[in-house]
């Protein structure tokens, strides 16, 4: 099935380059892949490599790069990611999404705990706009 028929709500809600971005690694995968969870996979972790996920949709970047430890790794690996958080981000920028995301409590958290509170953010914002 072509991935724009199959483009994520978050990415309908994005820009138009996000969605191209999901669209041409998903395209890709399923040639390597074929149609799947893989394929679904590989396009987010290219679309976290220049966008992170504000709420319910997708921004881009201040810098590419990988958007959190397991991202950075060259092989994939089990384990937890930061769901589209730029955890590699300046506390800064954080407390800013917090900010905007309405996060209480933001001005005495950690960088870990802002990256926590924007992920269950996200998660509220995209369940609310379905």
């Amino acid at each position: 099935m072509p991935a724009r028929e199959e483009l994520p709500t978050t990415l309908q809600r994005s820009p138009k380059k996000a969605q191209e971005t999901w669209i041409k690694a998903h395209d890709s995968a399923v040639e390597s892949y074929g149609e799947g969870e893989r394929a679904h996979r590989t396009a987010f972790a290219a679309l976290k490599h220049s966008f992170e996920k504000v709420g319910d949709h997708w921004e881009a970047k201040e810098s590419k790069g990988p958007s959190d430890a397991r991202a950075a790794k060259t092989r994939p690996t089990s384990g937890k990611t930061a769901e589209g958080v730029d955890a590699n981000a300046s506390k800064r920028h954080l407390y800013e999404v917090a900010k905007r995301l309405g996060v209480e409590g933001r001005s005495t958290m950690t960088k870990e705990e802002l990256v926590s509170a924007i992920q269950k953010a996200n998660r509220r914002a995209t369940a609310k706009a379905r």
